[in-house]
């Protein structure tokens, strides 16, 4: 890892942007799911040993300034079937107390669901 002295030089921001590269890692493999009005990215990145982990983002446009607004989180491999359970439960509570349908966007209109004839099986 480089090392900063700290002079004149450099300001905070070179100092927070330096060489902390571990934080955007190049991507192994992307999915990307657009999901009505949020598009979610799955990347498979890999650390400096080599052991991959999941960053999972949701984007989705502002509606008032056309800014998209981004949160991410980090998911490691030893959390992966903790994870996966976690959220097979939330799913299925959902699903077995309320009827879900999913519903497409037609990129051409802002508020008009196009209805899915995907069905769930």
């Amino acid at each position: 890892m480089k090392s900063f002295i700290l002079s004149p030089i450099y300001n905070i921001k070179d100092l927070q942007m330096g060489d902390f590269d571990n934080k955007e890692r190049e991507e192994v493999f992307s999915k990307k799911v657009r999901a009505g009005k949020r598009t979610y990215f799955f990347d498979v990145k890999a650390t400096r040993s080599n052991d991959y982990y999941v960053t999972i983002t949701e984007s989705k446009k502002r509606f008032e300034d056309g800014v998209f607004i981004k949160h991410k989180i980090f998911l490691y491999k030893e959390d992966f079937e903790k994870f996966s359970e976690g959220l097979a439960d939330v799913v299925e509570y959902i699903k077995s107390h309320q009827e879900v349908v999913e519903k497409r966007y037609d990129p051409n209109t802002e508020h008009n669901p196009v209805p899915s004839l995907e069905s769930d099986t």
